[in-house]
């Protein structure tokens, strides 16, 4: 999906990291609700701008794939 996420079962568990970190997705995502500046989470999990850009990019891919199945009325 994005050449700067990885998911490898030996790392985390599977869940996405940035490539070459152990950082994950989630962490950096978790970092933006909590109001972190991107020079923040760049300083606190050594990671790139580009890189919380392609976490914000992942995770709005996966939005964008999710399907909605309404419940029926009844």
């Amino acid at each position: 999906m994005n050449e700067r996420i990885l998911i490898d079962p030996e790392i985390q568990h599977g869940k996405p990291v940035i490539l070459g970190t152990r950082v994950p997705v989630a962490r950096i995502l978790g970092g933006l609700a909590d109001r972190m500046t991107f020079d923040e989470i760049c300083r606190e999990y050594e990671v790139t701008v580009e890189d919380i850009r392609a976490a914000i990019t992942y995770a709005e891919e996966l939005v964008e794939q999710e399907t909605h199945h309404p419940l029926p009325m009844g």
